[in-house]
């Protein structure tokens, strides 16, 4: 893990990046105090399961039914 300051890390913004898309984790430090930290990202590769939620989650009936004229009106600021 390395750390640089701002003003290098601006300056080699590029290469820090690569090296961060490579695996390595870049500290940036302001004022010689840590501020940031620059690191890959992790990819999650673990497959979906569909279903996953079957059973746990209920639909009303009524879901997509007109809501009642004092609610619209509420909303509407009526």
């Amino acid at each position: 893990m390395q750390t640089v300051n701002i003003h290098d890390a601006k300056t080699h913004f590029s290469r820090l990046v690569d090296a961060a898309a490579g695996g390595e984790e870049i500290i940036i430090a302001k004022a010689g105090k840590p501020a940031a930290k620059l690191v890959p990202i992790q990819h999650d590769r673990s497959p979906r399961r569909f279903g996953g939620l079957k059973g746990k989650v209920k639909i009303a009936d009524d879901f997509d039914a007109p809501l009642p004229e004092d609610l619209i009106a509420a909303f509407e600021g009526r």
